[in-house]
């Protein structure tokens, strides 16, 4: 049974895009979704609070420099670079706006997955989605409304609102869940992993079924805006980390988290508020920034494998 729950998880980026790829043939098949994405991505956030673990966290803590500045990052980088590409490619105001979200979200569970895949600092790498996360409910609206508000209408309130009840909410209660059932929650820390790729894969399976027609005749413009964001979301985040002098597996860390965003709260939050036009962008940000993600770090397994040969 582990082995599954590890391939689910660990192979989150190609059964990404093959359900990516089912749903743009079949949407039918992930269209009875549509009532049920706002709680899948809360099941997600459930699980994030799961697989936290106090201890590493405290410990984590009480180097507050590379969080404070890991935090920032996070939220000046990716929603900077997402406003200036949108205006650069000059995309449609939804599109624009779904890429503005994406860039304003905070950091993916899944950055966590592929950091330990990687070999980074897994505990920092949690800390920082943590915090993130739990700034989320202000800053993303906030940050949404300053430099999406000339494409859209934004509805601030709203948005808090979706985000402290399906990201806030869960993500305590899985805290909460951990420390009141102590031992007896090994079985669901180790599905947690599991559980919020299947939620994630599911959500960007059914903002593309639900934009299939408009993938037909969508330009190349914004499949470029996500490869540039995403790539120098990586670099921006490395190059701040050296300028820091972050430790390698820092630096490895920071780029990583700032150039994976939390796609599937963008898609969740562009579904309920906007179009689901605007959902697009981020159900094709989290298709590429996982495979891109996952094929780093199998990338980097190889060469860590390597150079142990040659030393051994």
């Amino acid at each position: 049974m582990n082995k599954i729950l590890n391939l689910v998880s660990r192979g989150m980026a190609p059964i990404t895009l093959l359900c990516a790829i089912l749903a743009f043939y079949q949407p039918a098949v992930f269209l009875v979704f549509k009532p049920y994405f706002l709680w899948l991505f809360s099941a997600s956030m459930f699980a994030l609070g799961l697989v936290l673990k106090p201890l590493e966290l405290k410990n984590t803590l009480k180097k507050p420099k590379p969080i404070a500045i890991g935090v920032l990052s996070q939220y000046s980088i990716m929603p900077l670079l997402g406003a200036t590409a949108v205006w650069a490619a000059g995309l449609p105001p939804e599109l624009a706006l779904g890429v503005i979200i994406v860039g304003c979200a905070p950091g993916a569970m899944a950055s966590n997955v592929i950091v330990f895949l990687a070999g980074g600092a897994v505990a920092f790498s949690v800390t920082l989605t943590t915090i993130a996360t739990f700034l989320s409910p202000l800053l993303t609206p906030l940050l949404v409304k300053f430099l999406g508000g000339a494409y859209l209408s934004i509805p601030f309130w709203p948005m808090m609102q979706t985000i402290l009840l399906t990201v806030l909410f869960p993500l305590i209660l899985g805290m909460l869940a951990r420390k009141v059932l102590g031992n007896y929650s090994k079985p669901l820390v180790e599905f947690a992993p599991t559980l919020a790729s299947v939620a994630i894969i599911i959500i960007c399976a059914y903002a593309v079924a639900a934009n299939h027609e408009r993938l037909t005749s969508i330009s190349s413009s914004l499949f470029i805006v996500i490869i540039s964001v995403n790539a120098l979301g990586y670099l921006f985040g490395w190059l701040v980390a050296k300028f820091a002098q972050f430790t390698a597996s820092y630096r490895l860390t920071l780029a990583i988290e700032i150039g994976m965003q939390n796609a599937g709260l963008g898609v969740a939050l562009a579904l309920k508020h906007f179009s689901p036009e605007t959902a697009l962008p981020g159900a094709l940000f989290a298709v590429w920034c996982v495979l891109t993600g996952a094929g780093a770090s199998a990338w980097l397994r190889r060469k860590q494998a390597l150079k142990e040969n040659v030393l051994s």
